[in-house]
């Protein structure tokens, strides 16, 4: 293998629009590759299934970031508000996490999601009223975004006048592009987010709510199970990761449909698949790109390559659910796919806590869509869509026409959002 790391072209449209190609090629070459990501940041790529599947639960990989020794990872915590607001628990290893997981496990249960069912169809039906009024629509702008926003807004107690702001600030800090953003604005939009959440509970705390924050604020104040830097951290982790990925999941998996039409119309006869089709879509071309970082504690041998200390680690999801020892024929959309236990969620102790309720919103989501847009299709060439450069993977946009006056669906009237 190679000691020089190979620079993933984040800049060049054809590897962002599709990078399966290559991909394939690291996972042949190698269980193991260098590979510098963007932002510039040196990283080791492990490509196969069973390896990721290994690593995922290797103690000896953590998810703290202080166990890194890039510096221009380590150069972001000087900044007061990102170093406080990174002390979650989707960054911190055993027993933090533990703790901090089991604080907010009870609202993301199976059956405390599917109890949300009824409002997120209502709230499918609310913006699906509005565009089958305009007769046009960019399904990530007008549906895929503002839904799961809604949801987690709602489930939080965030109020609506505010939405547009956090959604703001997120976008400045999530990296984008090959090249650093503008460090100032960055920075700005961490502070802007913490001043926020810091003035949002303490509104709650005066006036607390039937919401998980301020069930979040009473385990603070009168259990004392969090500081209140965790507090905010809390916060913002579940607002944040309450729709970043929901909103590319919903976004590239209509995308996907529409450029494969035997499985869109598979989908329409028969909308019992719709929990099988979210699967393929999370296996096929999921919402994290490449895959999910931890940082070497220890010299870590895996598939017989020594990676060092310190070292930051990509359990590269996108690469191995797509590897052919694990799926059959893995780079076809196969939506009637049973044996589908891919990596977009993660695996172990650190599994994503909000996978059901993302689930629920895809299959929702997707089968309404389905149900009140007949004739649906791009409204641009395939090849004109834009899509997320790096980190997060999903259309930009996605604009559509379908077939003018589409009957209202028969779950009742839209309730505006």
């Amino acid at each position: 293998m190679s000691e020089q790391p190979l620079l993933l072209p984040y800049a060049d449209p054809a590897f962002v629009a599709d990078p399966f190609p290559l991909y394939r090629r690291l996972r042949e070459e190698g269980p193991v590759r260098r590979v510098v990501v963007a932002g510039g940041l040196d990283a080791w790529l492990i490509t196969r299934y069973e390896d990721g599947l290994a690593a995922l639960g290797d103690p000896r990989l953590s998810s703290d970031i202080h166990d890194a020794s890039d510096p221009r990872l380590l150069r972001q915590l000087p900044v007061t508000e990102r170093e406080s607001m990174l002390r979650t628990m989707l960054r911190a290893d055993p027993p933090d996490h533990t703790r901090l997981r089991r604080l907010v496990s009870k609202a993301f249960t199976a059956r405390r999601v599917a109890e949300l069912r009824p409002r997120v169809q209502a709230v499918a039906d609310g913006l699906l009223d509005a565009i089958v009024r305009a007769g046009r629509a960019d399904l990530v702008a007008d549906f895929a975004l503002p839904l799961p926003v809604t949801v987690i807004g709602e489930l939080l107690g965030v109020p609506t006048r505010d939405r547009h702001d956090f959604q703001r600030w997120t976008d400045d800090m999530i990296l984008r592009g090959p090249e650093p953003p503008d460090p100032a604005v960055v920075d700005g939009a961490w502070r802007q987010m913490r001043a926020y959440l810091t003035t949002l509970l303490a509104a709650k705390r005066a006036d607390a709510g039937d919401d998980l924050l301020s069930a979040l604020i009473t385990a603070r104040d009168e259990e004392r199970r969090l500081d209140e830097d965790e507090l905010i951290a809390m916060a913002f982790l579940l607002l944040v990761a309450g729709y970043v990925t929901t909103v590319n999941l919903i976004g590239g998996g209509i995308a996907a449909l529409l450029a494969h039409p035997d499985q869109l119309r598979l989908l329409r006869e028969d909308p019992a698949l719709l929990p099988h089709a979210i699967e393929e879509f999370l296996r096929y071309d999921g919402p994290v790109n490449p895959g999910i970082a931890r940082f070497a504690r220890e010299d870590v041998e895996i598939a017989g390559v020594t990676i060092p200390r310190g070292a930051t680690v990509l359990v590269a999801s996108a690469i191995a659910d797509r590897d052919p020892a694990r799926f059959p024929d893995p780079d076809r959309l196969d939506i009637t796919r049973r044996d589908n236990a891919h990596l977009a969620f993660g695996h172990g102790i650190h599994y994503c806590l909000g996978a059901p309720l993302a689930r629920l919103e895809g299959q929702v989501a997707i089968g309404t869509v389905l149900r009140r847009l007949p004739g649906l299709a791009l409204a641009v060439p395939p090849d004109e869509l834009r899509w997320r450069p790096s980190g997060l993977r999903g259309p930009e946009r996605l604009p559509v026409t379908f077939t003018p006056g589409s009957v209202p669906d028969d779950t009742g009237p839209g309730v505006a959002v």
